[in-house]
């Protein structure tokens, strides 16, 4: 694959003419033509999701985070960790490793907004931790002490590295399906540690913030099962049998993971999460990533959590968690089921 030219006077490209990836674009950002409306109706609802982490109250969550049980506050700490490396992660990955290679600028409009999220992600956590901990360099270096959890993140980034070391049409969509399999398993896992907390009461101000950022991931979580979806219908040729299988076993992989990842964190001592709960609910996911994108779903089980949904929700408004008080926030809403 090459990357796309920045400043390209000779090309005639047309609109029709626009691809995912191998395209010839100008450079210019022309938006009143738009062949992939999804991709600038996503951009749109992005801008109208617009928040700030600062804007989140965090103080009760200081005494709640001394109150925690040793076995909650291990896996608060060590599920924020995973946080922070996978949005440090996707900051980089979207810009360096994705959107040098697509040629839609419509859809390098939203990876640059995606990326820039990424990074508001990361001061989110800062905020987190800042507030709640007397050594934020503990949690900040547990990817380097805990085995376990370097031991996944090294499988996390293996995909991506392996566009970066060869840039091929192929290499580019499995890295594509393993962004879905991040946003869409491994970010929604993380998230659920959380709301367990507030569910009781506990750590309202960190659920709050999980809130935005989750809604964040949901639009990721499209955008990339739209560049899937498209891609199959673009370059039909590049899903191939060998290719399918692939990406089957990186699911598999990733439920394997999760699955041990969250019954390491949770130890069966938070808050009804059993590990039968944790490895369910991460196969749930899986399917439901599958079914989007066109493929069967490999274990079809039913989602033992449906309360975590409710926790995401904002209907159209910045809502004060558990208090009920409501202000006019962002036009911006999507639900886990929306596509473009």
């Amino acid at each position: 694959m090459n990357r796309k030219k920045i400043y390209n006077p000779e090309s005639t490209e047309n609109v029709n003419d626009r691809k995912i990836f191998g395209g010839n674009p100008t450079g210019i950002f022309e938006l009143n033509n738009i062949k992939y409306q999804w991709a600038y109706n996503l951009w749109e609802m992005m801008l109208n999701n617009t928040w700030f982490p600062k804007e989140v109250d965090m103080t009760r969550d200081v005494n709640d985070y001394k109150n925690l049980t040793t076995a909650e506050r291990t896996a608060y700490d060590k599920a924020l960790s995973q946080l922070i490396f996978m949005d440090s992660l996707q900051t980089n990955n979207i810009i360096d490793n994705i959107n040098p290679y697509v040629t839609s600028p419509e859809v390098n409009l939203i990876l640059v907004r995606q990326s820039f999220e990424e990074a508001l992600h990361s001061q989110s956590y800062a905020v987190m931790v800042d507030s709640i901990s007397t050594n934020s360099e503990e949690i900040y270096e547990l990817w380097r002490r805990d085995m376990m959890l370097k031991t996944k993140n090294d499988a996390i980034a293996k995909i991506y590295l392996e566009l970066a070391k060869n840039p091929t049409e192929t290499n580019f969509v499995k890295a594509c399906f393993a962004n879905q399999i991040l946003e869409g398993i491994y970010f929604y896992s993380g998230f659920t540690y959380i709301y367990t907390l507030a569910r009781s009461g506990k750590m309202l101000g960190s659920a709050q913030m999980i809130r935005f950022i989750q809604r964040d991931e949901v639009t990721h979580l499209v955008l990339f099962q739209n560049l899937i979806n498209t891609l199959r219908k673009e370059r039909a040729e590049l899903f191939t049998p060998e290719l399918k299988a692939e990406v089957i076993e990186m699911f598999k992989e990733a439920v394997t993971l999760e699955t041990e990842w969250g019954q390491y964190i949770t130890q069966g001592q938070i808050l009804g999460l059993t590990d039968d709960i944790v490895e369910q609910y991460i196969k749930f996911l899986a399917d439901e990533r599958l079914a989007a994108v066109g493929f069967d779903k490999l274990y079809n089980v039913k989602n033992p959590i449906k309360w975590v949904d409710d926790f995401a929700k904002f209907n159209d408004q910045k809502t004060n968690f558990f208090e009920g008080t409501v202000t006019n926030y962002s036009k911006g809403s999507l639900t886990f089921d929306d596509d473009f």
